[in-house]
Formats: structure tokens, sequence, C-alpha cells
């Protein structure tokens, strides 16, 4: 039995609808994404103040304490001055005394300047970290950037409209490359395809078949036949990024045909189903 569905010859006007929920789900994610990555930059950077700030105390301490060990030093020379004075050591003790003395300078000024040397390596480390964390974070904030624009972008070029059943289609994909970012996206199963008008009849198409009878490239239209569950469903005089909807039996979303191309005797374009929504392809036509 055949089931034949005739419109207008005119071109169904298009509406515009409003966005689909997805849209502003990802925006909602790319500034949860900013903040959060805001508030790592701000831990970062308390982390890194605070390090420098108890190297910076350290420092401080070990060049006090160097001051301590040298005043002791001097002490420690003036009081072998006068308790050589008082034991009467001779000239030959007291030069070796004083040899001594001086190495102890010598081996004290050595271990002041290894000590410099380490305090400056560190510095220099922290301030190398420093300069990487930023250059991290400068790359991070590109990376948001073009979040934000690809979303922007995403927005912009696909569009949602209502079909000929006037039910709200999904994303309208207008070329090959964003046929391919509909199937990127999982929201539905897409079955991209090239029809060709010939007499072999039915062509598979996913879950469906279909036949394309006329296509008039002047006007971007094309009339084709819907096989889905052993019912043909003729879409006639239907205008290029137009969605045709038809339903299936046992599934509530509506099947969409968007055609985005119409030359001679050919379209292009896509079928898109609900998720999980595949059947049987039908073995023939109850109807011409």
């Amino acid at each position: 039995m055949s089931l034949t569905q005739s419109t207008p010859s005119e071109p169904p006007v298009v509406e515009a609808a409003a966005l689909p929920r997805w849209v502003p789900i990802l925006f909602v994610v790319a500034f949860a994404l900013v903040g959060y990555l805001l508030y790592a930059n701000y831990e970062q950077r308390e982390a890194l103040r605070k390090g420098q700030e108890e190297a910076t105390k350290k420092t401080q301490a070990v060049v006090a304490e160097l001051d301590k060990t040298n005043s002791r030093i001097a002490d420690l020379k003036g009081q072998l001055d006068v308790t050589s004075q008082k034991l009467g050591l001779t000239q030959d003790e007291l030069a070796r005394a004083r040899g001594l003395a001086q190495s102890v300078k010598v081996e004290q000024q050595k271990s002041d300047a290894q000590l410099r040397e380490q305090i400056g390596a560190v510095q220099a480390d922290t301030t190398a970290k420093i300069g990487q964390m930023t250059t991290q974070l400068n790359g991070t904030q590109t990376d948001l950037n073009a979040t934000k624009a690809d979303l922007a972008a995403t927005k912009t070029q696909m569009q949602s409209m209502k079909g000929d059943l006037g039910v709200q289609s999904g994303l309208i994909a207008r070329n090959h490359d964003e046929v391919e970012e509909l199937k990127r996206l999982g929201e539905r199963d897409i079955f991209e395809f090239a029809l060709s008008k010939s007499k072999k009849g039915l062509d598979h198409v996913g879950p469906i078949q279909v036949q394309l009878k006329k296509t008039d490239p002047k006007k971007y239209q094309y009339t084709l036949n819907v096989v889905a569950d052993d019912k043909t469903i003729e879409k006639k005089d239907r205008t290029a990024g137009e969605p045709i909807q038809f339903y299936v039996h046992g599934v509530r979303a509506p099947y969409e045909i968007v055609v985005f191309d119409v030359s001679k005797d050919q379209v292009k374009g896509y079928l898109s189903t609900p998720k999980s929504a595949g059947a049987a392809p039908p073995t023939s036509p109850s109807g011409g």
C-alpha cells in the first residue's frame, strides 16, 4: 500500500529557531574551565611567592650566621693574643698560632664563597621555574581563547530550524566538512550520501531506502521517495538546506534528510537519525 504526502510547490518558509541545548552547555563548561584555570593560576603564583619568601629568609639567616662566626673568630684571635702574652709564648709559637688562625680564616672564606654560590644557584633555579610557570600560564590562556573562538564559530556557522513536519531539527550541516562536525558531536547517527537519478531503483542510506526522482538546479529543488517501514513517502519539490522529516515505527523523534547540493540528476546530503534507532533496511516498497 502506498502512502503519498504532497505539499505546495512553493518553497516552505524556514524559521530561525533557538539554539539547541548543547551550545549553552558548551559555553557553561568553557566558563567553568576558565574559572578553574584562573584559580589554579592564583594558587601556583601564591606557592611560588611563598617559596621565594622562604628562600630569602633562609639566605638572611645564613648571612647572619656567617657574621656571627666571623665575629667569634675575631674574638678568638684577640683572646689568643692575650693568652699568649700571659703565658709568655715565644715568637715562633705565636707565629704558628697566627698561621693556624689565618688557615682557619681562609677555610672559612672558602666555605662562605661556596655557600653564596649555592644560594645563587637556588635563586637562579627559582627564577627559571617562575619563568616556566609564566609561559605555561600564557599558553593556557591562549588555549582558552581558542576554545572560546571555536565555540563562537560553531554557534555562527551551524543553526537549527524547523523541518517540513514543523518539528525543530538539530544543527544543519551545509557541506561535507560540517557533516563531519556533526559526526564528531555524536548527538545523532549521520549517514552521508550522494544520490543520482537512474532507473536502477532504490539506494540504501543507513537504515532506509531512497530514490531520487527529479532535480531542478536553478531553483535548488529536488523530489525523492523515502521508503521506511514498507511505506513510500514522496518528498516533492523540496529546497536544499531544508530538513525533510518522517517518522519510523517505534522511534519518537523523526528521521531527517538534508540535501545541501543540487546538480543535474544528482543531490548530495545526509540522513540524520536518533541514536541507536537504526532498523533493518526494507526489502521492497509497497507502492511506487
